[in-house]
């Protein structure tokens, strides 16, 4: 898996908060006015908001971070601007961000020259957004629910760069669901728990390799391209945050039938300790059929789940007897 060296992590702030929700503000439905994505000039460089000025924002707005979202606002501008870097967005690439809490994020792909639609949750904190990204013309704030389909009629038919901070509690949910859902978007480059990222990244017989792991892989190439410490969160989490770029294959990684794929997938890591010979009976295989099933798919009678690759699954998935499939 690896993690790709991209400068140091960024020095230590004070605390201050960030996130939000979504409601539909500025040019719009799905399409930004014509003067939406101005050239870059000095004058809009260097906006970014320091922990400082993020928290006296959130004091004027009376906003704490709310656990049951899963809330810790990034308050580093410097990392920030390394997010917004990793993710590769210049003069008109449009970018999409789930979860934009007090802006700081926003601000630095406004920056970086990119269209920005904020998408946040909270709508206590749709206020301090606002403000926080007030005067930057190439930003639209969108009160919504980032879970919920209906807010994608916004992304339209044009191509789109997701670039986040996630709530800790929906990030694996988010990501899966983007890929599946979500063509437009072709890269995603987002902040998760260092377990989480890992997860999404894993590959054949590492710990943190599983079912998330092989949904990124069907639909992106996949790496850890940075460790982030706690201390730019506000409040400070307990575990260590990673930032992971996934960038979308042109077509599935493997070609099978994908009811067919996921149902081995689950089947074998429904009990990670068993082989997947004694995984198959819970698709109605057993006994000489799963072993002739098994050895005409190239996969040893006694691997387990976490050491196969996805296309091992998907032999196996070509191989497996349509009866025994899940309706």
């Amino acid at each position: 898996m690896g993690i790709v060296p991209v400068a140091d992590v960024v020095r230590t702030p004070s605390s201050a908060p960030l996130h939000v929700r979504s409601r539909a503000i500025g040019p719009g439905p799905n399409r930004f006015g014509p003067d939406y994505a101005p050239a870059v000039n000095g004058d809009e460089r260097h906006t970014s908001l320091g922990a400082g000025a993020l928290r006296a924002l959130a004091e004027r707005h009376g906003i704490r971070p709310r656990r049951s979202l899963g809330q810790h606002f990034l308050i580093d501008p410097n990392l920030a601007r390394a997010i917004a870097s990793d993710a590769g967005v210049g003069a008109g690439d449009r970018v999409v961000e789930i979860g934009a809490g007090l802006g700081s994020l926003t601000r630095a792909l406004a920056e970086a020259g990119a269209e920005v639609l904020a998408v946040e949750v909270d709508p206590s904190l749709i206020p301090a957004l606002e403000e926080s990204v007030a005067g930057l013309g190439r930003v639209r704030v969108l009160h919504a629910d980032a879970t919920d389909r209906e807010w994608q009629d916004e992304l339209g038919e044009d191509e789109w760069v997701l670039a986040a901070n996630l709530p800790y509690n929906v990030a694996t949910h988010l990501v899966l669901n983007t890929l599946r859902d979500m063509p437009q978007v072709r890269r995603l480059v987002v902040m998760v728990q260092r377990e989480v990222g890992e997860r999404l990244v894993g590959r054949p017989g590492e710990k943190a390799y599983g079912i998330p792991s092989l949904r990124v892989a069907y639909r992106a190439e996949g790496a850890l391209v940075r460790r982030v410490p706690p201390s730019v969160f506000w409040p400070r989490p307990k575990v260590e945050s990673v930032i992971v770029r996934l960038q979308r294959r042109d077509e599935p990684r493997v070609g099978v039938d994908e009811e067919r794929l996921w149902a081995v997938v689950d089947a074998g890591f429904a009990e990670r300790r068993k082989t997947m010979r004694n995984a198959l009976r819970r698709l109605g295989v057993d006994g000489p059929e799963a072993d002739s099933l098994l050895e005409g798919a190239g996969v040893d009678l006694s691997a387990r789940a976490e050491t196969l690759s996805l296309e091992d699954f998907a032999r196996i998935a070509e191989a497996l007897p349509s009866v025994v499939l899940p309706t």
